[in-house]
């Protein structure tokens, strides 16, 4: 006997038995977003789930076995979901809705309650923590955050930065990091100032340009809307109305970060984002990351957000690369505990 459930004024399932569903998308503009130009993201969907689809007028038939259709299922209601709110389905959003990791984004898919939109992208919250880390961006004046790479500390900042300005909000976004080689020596660069120092902030116009056109991004560059500058550059200014991110904050020391958060003006935003275990200082003990956020955490308006492995979301193989690195560094000091 089939199961019919409504979830939605654009959404019908009715399951026809353990292994097929059919599922009904009303809306013609939210069938075709999804569906894709020439039925491609149905096609990625269908090897991505490792099922048979079949496709025709509003209705989408699926087969398969019994977890592998239900994730079909959610992969569906995401994709509804997100195109209620945005009225696009990007092609990372087919990936994304049947990633397994990401179940606070499918539970909570009805409301998007901190999407960002950017003229290239919309960007939501792909865990409790990236939810919890837009709303502090967006609500206090400075945040602290902390944790290893993949969780999207950087790039959910510029993005909130590049939509306030964009809103007209703020006048400036201004975008820093320290200029330290990652354990190696680069020698001499050739060429004036601004030469020397892009190849460290390369990471930042990375993030810039995957939120927005280059050309635009260029535009707000030489309008000066836009600002890319290594920290040192920082020192004597008082920044007013601007979004200001200082990013791979591990690798600035105790004083540099001081000075940097004195620079915070009228109608200003600062971001700190950083990796504790991956400073390139001679001393591990020379970055002011931790002692800043101990210092600064009982202060209010100062928001302190520590992602964790479980919200890295870069790539799945991202958090067993770590994982493995933080094993292996736990039995060496072990090791180490026991020799001494």
């Amino acid at each position: 006997m089939s199961e019919i459930s409504r979830l939605d004024q654009n959404l019908i399932i009715k399951k026809i038995d353990k292994e097929t569903v059919n599922l009904q998308i009303i809306d013609n503009e939210m069938l075709m977003s999804i569906v894709g130009q020439f039925d491609q993201n149905i096609k990625d969907l269908s090897k991505l789930t490792e099922t048979e689809i079949f496709f025709r007028g509003n209705s989408i038939t699926c087969k398969g076995k019994k977890e592998n259709v239900n994730v079909f299922c959610e992969a569906i209601k995401f994709l509804t979901g997100k195109y209620s709110v945005t009225k696009i389905i990007e092609k990372e959003d087919i990936l994304l809705s049947v990633n397994k990791n990401m179940e606070f984004e499918k539970s909570n898919i009805k409301s998007f309650k901190q999407l960002i939109k950017t003229p290239r992208k919309s960007v939501i919250a792909r865990s409790e923590k990236q939810s919890d880390y837009i709303k502090a961006l967006k609500e206090n004046e400075i945040v602290l955050s902390l944790g290893p790479a993949g969780t999207g500390k950087s790039f959910l900042a510029v993005s909130v930065g590049v939509s306030m300005l964009l809103e007209k909000k703020i006048e400036r976004v201004i975008l820093s990091r320290p200029a330290v080689e990652a354990g190696e020596k680069l020698g001499f660069l050739p060429g004036d100032m601004k030469e020397k120092v892009d190849p460290y902030l390369r990471p930042l116009y990375d993030s810039l340009y995957d939120l927005m056109p280059a050309d635009l991004a260029i535009r707000k560059i030489q309008s000066t809307e836009i600002e890319i500058a290594p920290l040192a550059f920082m020192r004597g200014r008082t920044l007013n109305n601007a979004f200001v991110i200082l990013d791979e904050a591990q690798n600035a020391t105790h004083n540099q970060i001081k000075m940097f958060l004195t620079r915070c003006g009228k109608n200003s935003r600062m971001v700190v984002t950083g990796d504790p275990s991956q400073t390139d200082l001679n001393k591990r003990s020379d970055s002011g990351l931790l002692k800043s956020i101990h210092i600064l955490k009982e202060i209010d308006d100062i928001a302190v957000i520590n992602f964790g492995h479980k919200d890295i979301v870069r790539d799945e193989m991202v958090t067993k690369i770590i994982n493995a690195y933080d094993s292996y560094d736990d039995q060496i000091k072990d090791l180490f505990d026991q020799k001494s």
